[in-house]
This record gives structure tokens, sequence and C-alpha cells, in this order.
């Protein structure tokens, strides 16, 4: 089944929630760590700039820890980017997840184990318009190569030097570190950003 387009970044609780969302939709996901929200400063630099720059999907869990985490969230973001932020709510459904040797606290269903034709029907109404198409075409794993950020012996220290920069978490893979850029900026801004040096 092909997967759905969003042009807004999910946020989830965990991996294997972002391993359920990618496996059906072709978007940026971001994990919160659970909890580690709290004590990551950089993660919630990066939750601000995807809210400014494309808007967020927040879609934890329907438990008190989800509810928690997506009130958290909402809280570290200034008022006028509220707008900017939708919330999925899934269904509460009783059950456990097939990895997990006993069921959560509340005896329900996290992101991870609801069936993925439930989270289709969450996200189909934030599926990507046409309007919504970028003015340029998005930087390459080529262009990643021919800026230095990517297969060269310095690569790793220029994306270091730009993540600093742009204010993004440190460590990112070149792939990573292109879908944060095609999401949060167009070609032609990174290509001066980088220039400017």
């Amino acid at each position: 089944m092909e997967k759905i387009k969003l042009d807004k970044a999910v946020v989830v609780e965990g991996r294997y929630d972002k391993i359920k969302i990618t496996s059906i939709a072709d978007c940026v996901v971001i994990t919160t760590d659970g909890f580690g929200i709290y004590r990551d400063k950089k993660l919630r630099r990066l939750i601000r700039q995807y809210a400014e720059a494309s808007g967020l999907i927040v879609l934890t869990d329907s438990d008190r820890a989800g509810r928690q985490i997506r009130a958290y969230i909402k809280s570290i973001l200034p008022k006028e980017l509220h707008s900017r932020v939708s919330e999925v709510h899934i269904p509460q459904i009783e059950g456990k997840e097939r990895r997990k040797t006993a069921p959560s606290k509340e005896g329900t269903l996290g992101v991870e184990g609801v069936d993925a034709d439930i989270l289709r029907r969450l996200l189909a109404p934030f599926a990507e318009q046409e309007q919504n198409i970028r003015k340029t075409e998005p930087l390459t794993k080529n262009d990643l190569f021919m800026l230095g950020l990517s297969g060269t012996p310095d690569a790793s220290g220029r994306r270091k030097e730009l993540c600093k920069k742009l204010e993004l978490p440190d460590g990112l893979s070149p792939s990573a570190l292109l879908d944060l850029l095609n999401t949060l900026y167009e070609r032609d801004e990174i290509i001066d950003i980088l220039n400017s040096d």
C-alpha cells in the first residue's frame, strides 16, 4: 500500500512508534524518547523549529504518560505556534504490544500496537496537498556530497558545524540531516548558509 505523504512532522514517544509511523507515512518522525524530552534542550528546540517551519502532528499514546507528554509539548511552544500543532488521538483499545510481556499500566495499546489502517485514517486528513509543494527542488544526497557534507574526509566536521549554526541536534547521519534540511529549509537557503562561511 502507498504511504501517506505528510508535510508536517509527526511527534511520537518512542522508536517502535516511529517504526510504525514510517511504515505507513512518508514524513519526518521525531521521538520524544518518552519523558526524555524533559531533559533534552536540543530536542525541544528541534520540535519548535518544526512547529515554525512545517507544523507538527502530535501522536502520543492515549494513556496518562502520553497525555502528559502531549501537554508538555504545547507548554514549551509559544502561544502563537499552538495553531501549528495538530493533536491526533488514537482510540483506547485494550491489549498489549506483541514485543511486550505485559500490557501497559492502563491496559491499552500504544501507537506501535494500533492497527496500521486506523493510523492511516487518523493521518489521512493531513496528507500533503498540491499547494504545499516546495518552491524549489529538495536537496539530494549528491548535493550533500558536492557541499562537502557527505563522503569527504571532513564531512562529519562540516555537518557538525552546520548543525551548530542551525541549532540542530549534532551527530546526525547524512540521511537524517538531509531529511531535516529538506523539511525546514528551501534548497537555496541551505546553499546560501553554507556559502556564507
